[in-house]
């Protein structure tokens, strides 16, 4: 009897054991969904977010035009235009590798420092060799860039130095060398080739070279940060950088990366600028990586890191541009200016703060628990 009771007994069992892990299974197939789900709603609403504030950012810049336009009939104007965006395409620029660096969670307070070396060094190779190709010394410019932000890169990466002390580092280094190199002189419209004086001045089709630029390198970046794996891993760096690695991403090649090409970029527009202003000088660029910084969080990048669109920070160069073009037109005192262009960042920053506690408040009410 007692062999049989245990014979029954086991199957039994054994059949218990099973309908408790089918329930538990069943139990828990509910709760994961409602966790896809919830993480589905956040992602949802912060893309959601994202267009809203391109959204206001763009009626927002409608309507300073229109404003500019009554004071200024000439705001408007096709010259005026082409002047401004000429004018913003340099920043615009910079707000691309800006972007980079910012999503995952840094700063580089270099750019400034790195232009005036760049545009020095290949402003001097033209004035000793007048016949040198305007793309060679391109080349040359963007190489003393990517020089500069490898060495921030290595900095900020691998030996863990903050981001702010590593670049306010280097922006003394390399204003320095720019001096020195220089001896402290200029180089003047006269020692440069008209070459290379066209790669800013000139024309393509009758559309300035600068914006020519800009739009080429805009639309390579497009396809590189919503296209590629390694545009996703920089977004994913800057909103979990622990995460990232736990997940197999290397998190110091990706830091370094977009420090490299934030130099890259650096040097680029260094050759743009003294190409433009047919001028190098010592003090180049003093402040501007302030510009860029400011016009890349109007655009909506946020400062806590892994958010930004390419659409944004187009939007918010454009905007920086406006001002700094409307703003003197319609007879605005230069300490005027820096002031309302310091509320409108301020505001920016405002309203980018604010987005982001509701987003928080509303995902947090939406988290299944």
């Amino acid at each position: 009897m007692q062999s049989q009771d245990k014979k029954q007994t086991g199957p039994s069992a054994k059949g218990q054991t099973r309908a408790e892990n089918r329930q538990d299974a069943l139990s828990t197939r509910p709760e994961s969904a409602a966790r896809a789900e919830s993480a589905s709603r956040a992602e949802t609403l912060a893309r959601n977010t994202e267009t809203y504030r391109e959204l206001g950012l763009a009626i927002f810049i409608v309507i300073l035009s229109v404003i500019f336009q009554i004071r200024n009939p000439k705001f408007l104007s096709l010259s005026n235009i082409k002047d401004m965006l000429a004018n913003t395409a340099i920043l615009s620029i910079l707000t691309v590798g800006m972007m980079m660096v910012i999503i995952t969670r840094g700063i580089d307070l270099s750019i400034g420092s790195t232009m005036a070396l760049a545009g020095m060094i290949t402003s001097l190779t033209v004035s000793a060799n007048p016949g040198i190709s305007p793309f060679l010394s391109l080349a040359q410019g963007m190489a003393v860039g990517l020089a500069a932000g490898l060495i921030i890169g290595v900095l900020v990466a691998y030996f863990n130095i903050l981001p702010i002390i590593a670049t306010l580092g280097l922006m003394n280094i390399l204003r320095g060398m720019t001096y020195l190199i220089s001896k402290g002189k200029w180089v003047s419209a006269y020692q440069m080739s008209a070459g290379f004086k066209s790669l800013s001045t000139g024309t393509t089709f009758g559309i300035s070279n600068l914006i020519i630029f800009a739009i080429v390198i805009y639309i390579i970046y497009a396809y590189f940060i919503n296209q590629t794996k390694t545009g996703r891993y920089i977004y994913a760096v800057g909103s979990s950088p622990d995460t990232a690695e736990l997940i197999g991403i290397k998190r110091r090649r990706i830091i370094l990366l977009v420090y490299t090409l934030m130099g890259l970029l650096a040097g680029l527009a260094g050759v743009l600028w003294v190409s433009k202003f047919a001028s190098a000088q010592g003090d180049t660029a003093v402040g501007y990586e302030l510009n860029v910084i400011a016009a890349t969080v109007l655009g909506g990048v946020s400062v806590s890191g892994g958010r930004g669109k390419v659409s944004g920070i187009l939007l918010g160069s454009i905007l920086f541009g406006i001002l700094a073009n409307a703003l003197p037109l319609i007879n605005i005192s230069p300490f005027w200016q820096q002031f309302i262009q310091g509320l409108v960042i301020l505001a920016a920053i405002i309203s980018n703060v604010l987005l982001q506690r509701r987003n928080d408040r509303i995902a947090l009410k939406k988290r299944v628990i």
